[in-house]
């Protein structure tokens, strides 16, 4: 009986808590900064190709430039690698000038992107262990989102 009445605690606090308090933030309307597409393959190993797009849909400001971040974790929340771009998907996206750098508050242009990442862990040569990891992508320091992916070995 006192686990459900736990439950029913925990669902009644959920349902009063603030979008906010699960860290999802609203977006503008037609402000959006960008976008997660999926990584592929996934499963995958050794590496695994990682695509997203910057800015808003249509590119209304092509000019503009965006300071983007990619990051990969695993469960614990502790950052495990930084992927690198690959050259743009989208013709006039970038220069391909940004290929092959690692994406930390790299300046990319609106359009789609491609990055690449090793499975290595944080650039040292040693190979990640199986399982789930997270890849997120911050967008002018906004948390865009993240996305599963499973290495398996």
């Amino acid at each position: 009986m006192k686990r459900w009445a736990a439950l029913a605690l925990v669902l009644a606090l959920c349902a009063l808590m603030p979008k906010s308090a699960f860290g999802q933030q609203s977006e503008p309307r037609g402000r959006k900064a960008g976008a997660l597409g999926h990584n592929y393959p996934n499963p995958f190993n050794p590496e695994t190709w990682l695509s997203f797009s910057v800015g808003d849909e249509g590119c209304a400001e092509p000019g503009r430039l965006y300071r983007v971040t990619v990051r990969i974790y695993n469960v614990l929340a502790q950052p495990v690698g930084i992927p690198l771009l690959e050259a743009p998907t989208e013709t006039g996206a970038t220069s391909s000038g940004n290929a092959g750098q690692p994406l930390v508050n790299l300046m990319l242009t609106c359009g789609a992107y491609t990055a690449r990442w090793d499975g290595k862990f944080m650039n040292t040569g040693r190979e990640v262990a199986s399982g789930v990891y997270l890849w997120e992508l911050v967008i002018d320091g906004r948390r865009i989102g993240a996305r599963k992916m499973l290495v398996a070995k």
